[in-house]
């Protein structure tokens, strides 16, 4: 294994910082940063490729990061200097230990196809921290996988990461090249899944939430949180249903992260019960 030594804002360095900040460079690199010991933990047990650890030269490292450093087959491991090393990391105590692992492929293969599948759509997320939210609330209510479409936040943003703590590594989430590809998966899973619905939300009054069957082959589709979804995808659905709210409530609608937990809430529940 390679080690290389960091102390100047050289081209290596500028590459960090360029994963860090520029999603058009993040992608054409298919690399992106992990900080945290939660979120590189999950990377490393949920088998994602590590291309290289990042740490601070000639300081004492935690059995933690020094085991992370043996038991994983990095190809290269960089020491930069305390100064850079606390420019990189985006904690207020630097990070001992920053990884940058590979991204993987934009493709609908990637997504869990299980016998009762669960999927979530979420389109033109505009906030890294709902995005972030979303994939914990994938994880935590057993989501086969998460769709992205349109122009929005980069999936592989260090916020959007950071956000999941941890869960970004456990969900299969991809982006949709066009609205037609989501439009042609649909359609595939149709004719495997004959009883898969396509149930949109919308913060209209449209049919309540409690109402709808959610136990069986689902795609669940949340829209872009000042716009909603696009119409070609409320076309798609089979039903646009609403989370009720109290009678005179001051809220217009739920945040799209809240919203998102609610029906995968309510899916998770419905299944468990067997409804």
């Amino acid at each position: 294994m390679e080690v290389r030594r960091v102390f100047s804002k050289n081209a290596a360095y500028q590459k960090f910082q360029v994963l860090k900040a520029n999603r058009q460079k993040r992608r054409r690199y298919g690399e992106f940063f992990v900080e945290g010991v939660r979120n590189i933990n999950e990377a490393v047990k949920s088998g994602w490729q590590v291309a290289a650890f990042l740490y601070a030269a000639d300081s004492p490292l935690s059995g933690w990061a020094a085991d992370m450093l043996a038991a994983v087959d990095a190809p290269c491991h960089y020491q930069l200097s305390p100064a850079l090393m606390a420019e990189l990391s985006g904690k207020e105590d630097t990070s001992e230990l920053l990884a940058i692992a590979n991204m993987r492929p934009d493709d609908f293969a990637q997504l869990h196809t299980p016998p009762n599948p669960l999927w979530v759509l979420f389109d033109r997320p505009s906030n890294r921290g709902n995005l972030g939210s979303i994939l914990r609330s994938c994880d935590a209510l057993g989501a086969s996988g998460l769709i992205l479409t349109g122009h929005g936040v980069d999936l592989y943003d260090p916020g959007v990461v950071g956000a999941s703590m941890g869960s970004f590594f456990r969900v299969p989430a991809i982006h949709a090249a066009d609205n037609r590809s989501v439009l042609d998966f649909i359609r595939r899973m149709r004719a495997r899944y004959p009883a898969l619905r396509v149930l949109g939300t919308t913060a209209h009054q449209q049919s309540p939430l409690y109402g709808e069957d959610l136990s069986g082959p689902l795609l669940l589709m949340v829209g872009n949180e000042t716009d909603g979804l696009c119409y070609a995808f409320k076309d798609a659905c089979d039903t646009l249903c609403t989370i009720p709210m109290a009678e005179g409530c001051a809220a217009s609608s739920f945040n799209v992260a809240c919203a998102c937990t609610v029906l995968l809430y309510e899916a998770s529940r419905q299944r468990a019960l067997g409804l």
